[in-house]
């Protein structure tokens, strides 16, 4: 366990697990979160062999509570110093939700030879806010309506949102597990609440187009298709079809946290991808 400091003095906190020579999967986690959701999917590719690193986003978890910076081209300019720091090559970048931004913006910007392969689950790219250019997308309403609830109160949102929507907890004959919600509250209490708090407009308002058509590197879109927080059918479809070398793989039924709730099915795509035998 091990940190970084950014040109602005940020310090940025990471796991960094298993042998140094194999190759690194780098996990990018959603808001609120923290590495920690990453824990199934980094000890899963650790048992297969390879490098497993992940990293808290600046204001969130264990790194600093910064009050600046918490928008997508800092966000991707702290992953850059972290491969750097770490000289990482022909890595895999895999980013869920807000993560799979990140991802985006740092794979379209990334010095040669650092990645080899992207990986976006239930992300945010194209856009998620609705414009003129993105009539699909959700109203400003929407994400005016969780700056109210985190104003209001950080905590109890922060229990409403896994309770209900993020893994579908909220459909009928659905099996909540109580464990998975509180350790959701606990990732984001970690996380510092004028960072979480910008972070919403970095995940709703920042348009990845440009940075989808730049990329040339094979990138898997996973998304299921009863996703709650990021819907499907503004998302994971125009991201593939903007994707150079872009694979779609949708999942019938599944929520928008799918990596914890169906590792299951979501770990063997992503070694199947990672290995190039994904059919």
């Amino acid at each position: 366990m091990e940190t970084i400091t950014t040109a602005d003095g940020t310090s940025i906190w990471f796991k960094d697990w298993g042998p140094k020579d194999a190759q690194p999967l780098v996990f990018h986690h959603g808001w609120p979160l923290s590495a920690d959701d990453w824990d199934n999917q980094m000890l899963f590719f650790l048992a297969e062999g390879f490098r497993v690193i992940a990293h808290d986003r600046r204001g969130h978890g264990r790194s600093s509570q910064s009050w600046t910076g918490n928008d997508m081209d800092t966000y991707a300019a702290d992953v850059a110093a972290l491969a750097s720091a770490l000289d990482l090559r022909d890595a895999v970048h895999i980013g869920h939700s807000t993560g799979g931004g990140e991802v985006v913006r740092y794979v379209a910007r990334a010095e040669a030879g650092r990645v080899a392969k992207a990986v976006i689950i239930g992300a945010v790219p194209p856009l998620m806010l609705k414009t003129e250019a993105n009539p699909g997308g959700l109203p400003l309403e929407v994400f005016d309506s969780f700056r109210a609830a985190l104003l209001a109160n950080r905590a109890q949102f922060f229990l409403d949102v896994p309770s209900g929507p993020f893994y579908g907890y909220n459909r009928p004959g659905a099996k909540v597990d109580q464990g998975v919600i509180w350790n959701w509250w606990r990732q984001g209490m970690m996380g510092g609440a004028k960072a979480h708090l910008d972070c919403i407009k970095a995940f709703s308002e920042t348009d990845f187009t440009e940075d989808l058509r730049s990329i040339e590197l094979p990138v898997l879109v996973m998304h299921g298709d009863d996703d709650q927080i990021v819907p499907y059918a503004d998302s994971a479809p125009l991201s593939a079809k903007l994707l150079k070398n872009g694979t779609l793989k949708t999942y019938a039924g599944l929520p928008h946290g799918l990596c914890t709730t169906h590792p299951d099915i979501i770990n063997p795509d992503l070694l199947a991808f990672i290995r190039g035998t994904l059919a």
